[in-house]
Order: structure tokens, then C-alpha cells, then sequence
């Protein structure tokens, strides 16, 4: 009798085999997670900050902002805010390590800028600094496992 067993060959083609880094776990939800928090964030900063250039008289202050500047410059800030954050929202849905941490100053920024515009809209910004917190948590505490996954 014949061992063909013996003669095999041991090489293991697996991805494990292959790759030492380690591999993804569950984790990488969150990732997709803060992505797609990050295009939701992004669209409210955009519809922010569209209403503040079109529309002054939407927001009524009673008092003052904090920064008092013209509704103009708060929704281009906005609008632009809005659109980067989206943009890093599709690279860090790809990986990318320069997206996750852009990504993670803007929605940053994005609290302090809610922060200081609070007094126009309050329900409003707080519901983005909400997101914005979430966004910051998934990003940075669960990043680095997005690299290794294949979606």
C-alpha cells in the first residue's frame, strides 16, 4: 500500500498563509458604519449650508452667533465642510489611511463649527454633533481593521 499522504505538498495557499498582517474581524462594520455616517454627515452640512446661502432670513438669531458672521459665509463653510466629509466617507469605504484621518479632523471640526453655530438651529447642530461623535469614535478606535477587509 501506497502513502499519498506523505507526498503531498505542505504549502498552504490560503489567504492567512499568505499575509501576516492579521485579518479583519468584526470591527470592520463599524468602519462601514462611520462611512456612511460620514456621506449622511457631509448631506446635512451640504442641505446646512445651502439653506444659508439662499436663504438668509431661515435663520433667526435672537441674540448673536458666537462668531458673527454673514449666513453667507456660514453656508459656504458649511457646503464646503459637507463635501469633504463626503469625500473622505468613500476613502475611508476603500481603506484609505489619509481618508480615515482627514475624515476624523473634519467631523471634528465639524462639532466645533455646529458648536459655534448652535444658536441658529439648535436642534439641528446637535444632531450633527451627535453624528459628528460617532463618526470620530468609529473612525479612530476601529480604523485600522478596514486596510485588511475585502468588501
Amino acid at each position: 500500500m501506497t502513502d499519498l499522504g506523505s507526498s503531498r505538498s505542505t504549502v498552504n495557499t490560503s489567504r492567512a498563509a499568505d499575509d501576516s498582517s492579521p485579518q479583519p474581524t468584526g470591527w470592520v462594520g463599524w468602519i462601514v458604519f462611520a462611512s456612511f455616517m460620514m456621506f449622511l454627515l457631509g448631506s446635512f452640512q451640504a442641505i446646512q449650508g445651502l439653506v444659508a446661502i439662499f436663504n438668509d432670513d431661515y435663520y433667526i438669531v435672537t441674540d448673536r452667533l458666537v462668531v458673527d458672521l454673514d449666513f453667507t459665509v456660514w453656508g459656504w463653510t458649511h457646503l464646503l465642510l459637507g463635501v469633504l466629509i463626503v469625500l473622505c466617507g468613500a476613502g475611508v469605504l476603500k481603506g484609505n489611511v489619509l481618508a480615515r484621518t482627514v475624515g476624523a479632523l473634519l467631523a471634528g471640526l465639524s462639532a466645533i463649527v455646529n458648536l459655534l453655530f448652535i444658536e441658529a438651529y439648535p436642534v439641528w447642530s446637535i444632531v450633527v454633533i451627535t453624528v459628528d461623535i460617532l463618526v470620530i469614535y468609529a473612525l479612530t478606535v476601529h480604523g485600522r481593521e478596514m486596510r485588511n477587509s475585502t468588501l
